[in-house]
């Protein structure tokens, strides 16, 4: 079996980045977790197990204000996380690398792909959430949230994910309007799967059908899960994800 290791990694602003890493074969695979998420759930766990049984090369990490990372959530925003993630990417590994984005990881790994073009050969989207700040603004916000968010710079928004509302700073949605992918043409030409659920109520599985039509790649593929939501943490969603990493790899 693979050696793992954890530690933290420090960003050029001084941030300490917590990571667990598995060293072994390329390509390797780096988790890109979602809004809110830390590194402990159960799909970066799985991908750490196949890889430690398999001899491949695995990151899963924690963005800044999330799990054990240090810095600030609130002063946080969808271009800082990328450039966690690259950080991590440049520091960390070595030689190929498919990134694995969940939800908000899947328009992070957009990103960070089309930064390291060179290093990614391949993408697997779980649930991925491009351009979710948008959708917010535009579909889910009500007049009260968008009121708040104007006179406080920060909205609230109940999750059935957590007990305590979801914060929403007018920065991380202004910033979100910069990193935009979905209203152009993706310039990426490697393999790509987007695997989301037909009952998932979080983020629409259109939207992986949109990231597919956006794509320049040819080899796009989209699996829509009948019984999966939004988490597809379910075990036919984990086979299925580990199948799909095990093929591209």
């Amino acid at each position: 079996m693979s050696k793992t290791t954890k530690g933290h990694l420090q960003t050029p602003d001084g941030v300490q980045l917590a990571y667990t890493r598995t060293i072994g074969q390329t390509p390797g695979i780096v988790f890109l977790g979602g809004f809110r998420s830390d590194m402990t759930g159960t799909k970066a766990q799985a991908l750490e197990k196949f890889c430690q049984e398999n001899n491949k090369s695995f990151i899963r990490f924690d963005y800044r204000g999330h799990g054990t990372s240090t810095g600030s959530f609130e002063e946080s925003t969808i271009t800082t996380w990328t450039l966690d993630s690259l950080s991590v990417i440049d520091a960390l590994t070595e030689g190929p690398q498919i990134l694995v984005g969940s939800s908000m990881g899947g328009w992070i790994m957009i990103l960070a792909a089309l930064a390291r073009k060179s290093l990614i050969t391949a993408l697997v989207g779980v649930a991925p959430a491009p351009d979710f700040t948008k959708r917010l603004l535009d579909d889910e916000l009500s007049k009260e949230q968008l009121a708040e968010l104007r006179q406080t710079g920060k909205a609230h928004i109940c999750s059935p994910y957590s007990e305590e509302p979801y914060l929403f700073t007018r920065l991380l949605i202004e910033d979100g309007q910069r990193n935009l992918v979905l209203d152009r043409a993706i310039n990426l030409q490697c393999p790509v799967r987007l695997i989301h659920g037909l009952k998932d109520s979080s983020v629409p599985w259109n939207t992986s059908i949109k990231l597919a039509e956006a794509l320049d790649a040819s080899d796009v593929e989209v699996t829509l899960m009948k019984h999966g939501d939004h988490r597809l943490s379910d075990p036919n969603s984990i086979d299925k994800l580990i199948q799909t990493v095990r093929d591209l790899s």
